[in-house]
């Protein structure tokens, strides 16, 4: 479910910064989460110049090793209901799909028609455990984070849609606001959201004294106790 007291514009704003300042800002709004409900494992980020996304969490689980069990016509009514699930978030979505084969990857759910069609259904980028391919062909402007790149999509199908997941340590329940970039992801909770941009209009004030002091010529540990100092002193 989206927040109503959340508008996409909010969501908006925080995509100009990266997802580190995002879990630095997290710990003065929220200083409980500072150790969890952020990625922990490395991604394979698809498009790394692209500025961070910020969307509600569409979450669904995936296999590819072996072929679904369900009959064919079964397996096409549980994909269209897959896509449903994607288009109908109030606002911005970023797919979280949690790979369940015993070794994640083997089948890439994630190329240049399933990126277009998520595209236009208003995702703006997947967040998995498992295999991306097509890299050059994925849809303009979509980000990708995954645990690998693979040629093929082997046997893969949706298995559950809307459930809890967790993808490189970072569990998500759908409905989730996450933001992302090619560091990792990082779940905000809905009450963080308008509080961020101040908490990091504060950390960078207080940073540029370090900043300033770090960088001139006749930095030494006595400038830098200083400096410290005084940051702490900024509020």
């Amino acid at each position: 479910m989206t927040d109503s007291a959340i508008t996409t514009a909010d969501l908006d704003l925080l995509s100009q910064w990266d997802t580190p300042t995002i879990c630095n800002a997290m710990e003065l709004v929220m200083p409980e989460r500072r150790g969890h409900g952020f990625s922990v494992m490395p991604f394979v980020c698809a498009k790394p110049s692209l500025k961070s996304i910020v969307g509600y969490a569409r979450t669904a689980t995936i296999r590819a090793a072996a072929p679904a069990t369900m009959a064919p016509a079964d397996a096409k009514a549980h994909r269209a209901a897959y896509y449903e699930h994607v288009a109908e978030a109030d606002g911005p979505t970023i797919v979280v799909l949690e790979d369940l084969d015993p070794t994640p990857g083997v089948g890439a759910f994630w190329g240049e028609v399933n990126t277009a069609i998520h595209k236009g259904l208003g995702c703006r980028g997947v967040i998995t455990n498992g295999s991306i391919r097509d890299l050059d062909d994925c849809a303009p402007g979509f980000q990708l984070l995954a645990g690998k790149v693979g040629p093929s999509h082997a046997h893969v199908h949706v298995v559950e849609i809307g459930p809890r997941v967790t993808v490189h340590g970072m569990t998500v329940e759908n409905g989730d606001i996450l933001h992302a970039d090619q560091h990792g992801a990082v779940v905000v909770p809905a009450a963080a959201v308008k509080e961020l941009p101040a908490a990091i209009d504060l950390i960078a004030r207080r940073e540029a004294v370090i900043l300033a002091a770090a960088r001139d010529p006749g930095f030494n540990i006595e400038v830098l106790k200083k400096a410290m100092a005084d940051s702490a002193e900024i509020h």
